[in-house]
């Protein structure tokens, strides 16, 4: 065996590992398959003679290659939310192992969004660390970094992904309890199951990036809010729990992209009042976190 056939063997028997590290650091199967040609390119034409660890060295590349596809992204241009709460979602492949996979490793909407609020750094050694237990040693030398640095770049980013101690940790599972209730109902499409789950005089708020033109910015009472959430029901799919600003929200990501927060009011174990946010400024501003336990 020739040592490009060795090599591409190698490769093969590692990809599957690459892409699950790829798809936690990118958030994207198309950006985490991307990565992995690169990572393949890269050993296409490197002198591996001195490697002595080759699973240990794709990893190093792969996560090099995801870092760079990261900063790169991060001083690039955002997508903003259109206004439309039915955006198309391109369906998986069918029969495709290496999908199948990344559906089979799915971190989670939630996750996927928070991670997205971290810097490249923080992320490339939250993931590294918290994910795949990748010593700081080895993830300093991704980074170019001192091992101590990479140490705070995880501990940093955990902090921002993780809430801190809860102060009423009942309240947060009582209100996690409606808020699952209100999504479950919301993907129904039934104006009957949505409204039982509103209080009667139910207020909705929204952004003007929220709505399409033409919508008003409120709107009042279980039957005319539930009417409207059924219209909508499709957006329901791609939302997940999480912690907005401490309380208990959904956040709306088609693709792991954020696009709307949903801001909740409970009261006797019912939605008051709920606030859709879309404003690409008001998103950054929003501090988002996953909820406990997750």
């Amino acid at each position: 065996m020739d040592q490009r056939q060795f090599l591409a063997d190698c490769f093969e028997e590692n990809r599957r590992d690459l892409l699950g590290l790829s798809y936690r650091m990118l958030g994207s199967r198309e950006e985490a398959e991307d990565a992995v040609q690169e990572t393949w390119l890269r050993l296409d034409r490197a002198d591996t003679s001195e490697v002595r660890n080759l699973p240990g060295w794709l990893r190093t590349v792969a996560s090099r290659v995801c870092l760079d596809m990261l900063r790169s992204r991060h001083g690039g241009r955002e997508e903003h939310w259109s206004g439309d709460l039915t955006p198309p979602i391109a369906a998986p492949e069918d029969g495709n192992p290496e999908h199948e996979a990344l559906e089979a490793e799915s971190v989670g909407l939630a996750l996927r969004v928070v991670l997205n609020t971290l810097s490249p750094a923080e992320r490339v050694a939250f993931v590294l660390h918290d994910m795949f237990g990748v010593p700081f040693d080895e993830i300093g030398g991704i980074l170019d970094r001192s091992r101590a640095t990479a140490k705070k770049l995880a501990s940093r980013a955990r902090h921002k992904v993780r809430a801190p101690r809860e102060r009423n940790p009942v309240e947060t599972d009582r209100h996690r309890e409606v808020v699952a209730a209100f999504l479950v109902a919301a993907r129904t499409g039934d104006t009957g199951i949505i409204a039982a789950r509103l209080a009667p005089d139910v207020v909705r708020r929204a952004d003007a990036a929220a709505l399409p033109p033409g919508r008003p910015g409120t709107a009042h009472g279980a039957t005319a809010v539930a009417c409207e959430i059924s219209r909508f029901g499709s957006a329901a799919r791609h939302a997940e729990p999480a912690l907005i600003d401490g309380r208990v929200g959904l956040l709306v990501a088609p693709g792991g992209r954020l696009r709307l927060a949903i801001r909740f009011r409970i009261d006797g174990g019912l939605v008051k009042e709920y606030e859709l946010v879309a404003d690409p400024a008001r998103l950054r501003r929003l501090s988002l976190r996953l909820l406990p336990g997750r």
